[in-house]
């Protein structure tokens, strides 16, 4: 894995005698990627998980309406 990028970025305050070197640090790709990557799977199966919840719901409370509705946007949940 590669190392940390250090950016540096000279500041000059009033006429010029006073400065100050501020320095960043920025995250790799790979870490950014591997953490974009995690909280959209997190977000997916809770998504997923919260509407089957309410599917069950809706099919114990014999709500017929909601469960249509309900069953339409699980359809890209479903894999086929």
């Amino acid at each position: 894995m590669k190392k940390h990028k250090v950016n540096y970025r000279l500041k000059v305050f009033g006429s010029g005698h006073y400065s100050k070197i501020v320095a960043k640090r920025e995250i790799s790709y790979e870490i950014k990627l591997a953490a974009q990557l995690l909280l959209d799977e997190l977000c997916f199966n809770w998504n997923k998980a919260h509407l089957e919840e309410m599917i069950n719901e809706s099919i114990d409370t014999n709500n017929s309406e909601a469960f249509y509705e309900l069953s339409e946007q699980y359809q890209p949940y479903v894999r086929k």
